[in-house]
């Protein structure tokens, strides 16, 4: 039996961080966890979509066809890798695709899109964890074309719709004026249908929140002056995206799997590597990126409170 995951993804391998190209290739070639939170975060997603569907989920409707290709990605990926909670298989035109996790069956035809209750890419994500962005290629770039994306740290799938991803990257800091942007534009343009690349991305959350979008910021952006020494430990916590990316053969569009994860300060801390390792990049951390992240308003009760906590351990 496949054990569900409850393994949390350490994002700084060195104690000062900056943007880099920091893709290394998904050597287990597996891109969707299913966790303990599966249950909890799959109706978190589903209840997001149907309260606010035109910023969950966006699409140009030529991209169908890829998006069934995704689809019939994922199905196979969580059949293949979690056979006793996922079951899909073909009986003459028709697949059944069985998710006990939620006591569901469904059954649809490839390619046919009024078998389904929803777009391809919208079916797919409802059933993982993962959000999932859909990037068409063309000759000279990648622009986002299709997506659902329920959990986003900061950023709004229905503005960035449609856009170029040198444009979507913009607003971070020294990745356009440094030449980053354009140099991991043309190493995800060469990206191998067969050979999927990851990286993590992090930040630090005011709140146990998985949809910080920015369309929600008055409700969640006021939590980050709220944080004082005596709350600092619960209340803060490191949010980490396990992104993947993988070309899909047949349409040649990209396929970014994004899985976030959530821990509090007060649980990073019972491993001294990692609360040294996190203490010394918020210290080293440039003033543009803690502006960036969000951080202004409380990096320091935090780095206080890592420093007291390095102080008991040792």
């Amino acid at each position: 039996m496949t054990v569900l995951s409850s393994r949390f993804p350490f994002p700084l391998s060195a104690d000062i961080f900056q943007y880099s190209n920091n893709l290394r290739p998904l050597d287990t070639n597996v891109s969707i966890q299913v966790t303990h939170e599966y249950t909890e975060e799959v109706g978190l997603k589903r209840s997001l979509l149907k309260q606010h569907p035109e910023r969950c989920f966006r699409e140009e409707i030529h991209t169908r066809d890829a998006q069934w290709e995704v689809l019939n990605y994922v199905l196979h990926q969580l059949s293949q890798v979690y056979p006793e909670h996922f079951r899909l298989r073909q009986e003459g035109d028709n697949w059944i695709f069985e998710n006990t996790l939620l006591g569901e069956e469904v059954h649809f035809r490839d390619l046919d899109n009024d078998s389904l209750s929803c777009a391809p890419l919208d079916f797919a994500g409802r059933q993982v964890q993962e959000d999932l962005i859909l990037l068409t290629q063309y000759d000279d770039k990648l622009v986002l074309e299709a997506g659902q994306l329920c959990f986003p740290g900061n950023w709004s799938l229905y503005f960035d719709f449609g856009m170029p991803f040198m444009d979507i990257h913009t607003p971070v800091p020294g990745l356009i004026d440094d030449g980053l942007a354009a140099k991991i534009e043309r190493f995800l343009m060469r990206v191998e249908s067969g050979k999927p690349w990851t990286r993590l991305n992090w930040s630090l959350n005011a709140g146990r929140r998985l949809d910080t979008s920015a369309e929600t910021f008055d409700e969640w952006g006021p939590y980050r002056y709220r944080v004082t020494e005596d709350n600092v430990g619960h209340l803060v916590h490191l949010r980490v995206e396990e992104q993947n990316l993988m070309r899909m053969p047949r349409s040649n569009s990209l396929l970014f799997t994004i899985h976030t994860y959530l821990m509090p300060l007060h649980e990073i801390t019972q491993n001294q590597t990692w609360t040294n390792r996190l203490y010394r990049v918020l210290c080293t951390l440039s003033p543009k990126l803690v502006e960036y992240k969000g951080l202004s308003a409380y990096r320091d009760v935090v780095v206080e409170y890592l420093a007291k906590e390095l102080r008991v351990n040792t």
